[in-house]
């Protein structure tokens, strides 16, 4: 049996934590951040856990994960 393809897009996105969960950064951190107060960047910075119903998806794209 062949080795089952990982999305790449997807292998970029997101890691897995010590305990299983998956980790994502958080949206709307890339660009216009004049707009955005400091307070609000900052948040922005840190990472964030998917919720249970999005990360079957991503282990459905990344079966080795």
């Amino acid at each position: 049996m062949p080795k089952m393809k990982s999305n790449r897009a997807a292998a970029k996105r997101f890691r897995k934590t010590g305990t299983g969960k998956i980790r994502c950064d958080k949206p709307l951190h890339s660009h216009i951040l004049t707009k955005k107060t400091t307070k609000r960047k900052r948040r922005l910075r840190k990472n964030d856990i998917m919720p249970p119903s999005s990360s079957r998806q991503v282990r459905r794209l990344l079966p080795y994960l």
